[in-house]
């Protein structure tokens, strides 16, 4: 009796932000509930990686969504932060995959599970687009709340990466709890602070 394949697809989103979580996800898409259109979310519009969203979660075998906090990344590195989550993404399937696919070049241990890195993977393998869909919309919905929480500093338009907009705000209005200290733009804007403060 042939074994059936269950590749479980990982990706993450968040790695070049200044804030906020770094998230995760797995996909062990079903090869008989076949879903069209999956590719590198970040070549999806908006609104066709939320209506994918909520395909994924509904066909998928097996889906999990991780991340390591921003506490965690300032401990261990973005790298370290991400192979974590990656790796609590994976723990979190229901199913058990028989392959690990991860994108990049470089992947945790699953628990001794087979596991692969794939370059541009999320293009090449359809359980990668997948997770890197669910991975981007939980994200980015993380970086609307939190713009709604602190208007001014833009977050739903640049989702926390070091644009202009974004540098001149942190420059102008300071770090958040939820920015990251351990990056380099984050830790000027608080030597910054700390200047002023001696001064006064």
């Amino acid at each position: 009796m042939a074994v059936i394949e269950r590749i479980a697809g990982v990706d993450e989103v968040g790695r070049g932000p200044l804030v906020g979580d770094v998230v995760t996800a797995a996909v062990i898409l079903d090869p008989a509930n076949p879903i069209e259109g999956l590719r590198d979310s970040k070549k999806l519009s908006e609104k066709k990686r939320i209506l994918l969203f909520d395909e994924i979660r509904e066909k998928a075998l097996a889906w999990h969504v991780a991340r390591a906090s921003v506490a965690e990344i300032d401990q261990l590195n973005i790298l370290h932060a991400t192979m974590l989550a990656m790796q609590r993404a994976v723990a979190g399937l229901s199913v058990t995959p028989t392959l690990v696919r991860v994108d990049g070049n470089r992947c945790p241990d699953f628990g001794g599970l087979p596991a692969e890195a794939l370059v541009k993977g999320d293009d090449k393998e359809p359980a990668i687009s997948a997770a890197s869909i669910l991975a981007k919309v939980v994200r980015d919905l993380e970086m609307v709340a939190l713009d709604s929480r602190h208007p001014q500093y833009g977050f739903a338009k640049h989702k926390g990466y070091p644009t202009k907009a974004h540098l001149e705000a942190l420059q102008a209005h300071g770090p958040l709890p939820e920015h990251r200290t351990s990056f380099a733009p984050v830790q000027r804007a608080l030597s910054q602070r700390d200047a002023t403060a001696k001064v006064r």
